[in-house]
């Protein structure tokens, strides 16, 4: 599993890069979305907004985590596909590319940023 973050805000954001980030339901900052990795239609709009988010390879531990922690159900009993987090603890460089930033591809890496959102 792929797991994508909304780093960047909804200011001055291009129409295409708003509604893939819309279909991707990274409606708000700080939103999560776990995507399947072999989905290559979905693999092509988080490279197309790479530069908005950031995302990696989820470990089974901390997808269990996250959806313990974040996971919303709605009026039906279903989990929700999204999960509201906080901002990062000691904060990030939201305008830098990993691995000096917090925007791109983190690998394995992005499990210590969510640890630091939940």
């Amino acid at each position: 599993m792929i797991a994508v973050i909304r780093i960047s805000g909804l200011v001055n954001v291009k129409k295409p890069i708003a509604e893939t980030l819309e279909r991707l339901r990274l409606r708000k900052k700080y939103t999560c979305v776990l995507i399947d990795e072999k989905n290559t239609e979905l693999m092509g709009m988080v490279k197309k907004v790479k530069d908005f988010v950031a995302y990696g390879t989820i470990s089974k531990e901390m997808e269990k985590n996250l959806i313990e922690a974040r996971g919303k159900k709605d009026a039906e009993g279903n989990l929700k596909p999204w999960f509201g987090l906080h901002p990062p603890r000691k904060g990030i460089r939201s305008k830098l590319h990993y691995p000096k930033g917090a925007l791109g591809n983190h690998g394995d890496d992005i499990n210590k940023l969510i640890e630091r959102m939940l």
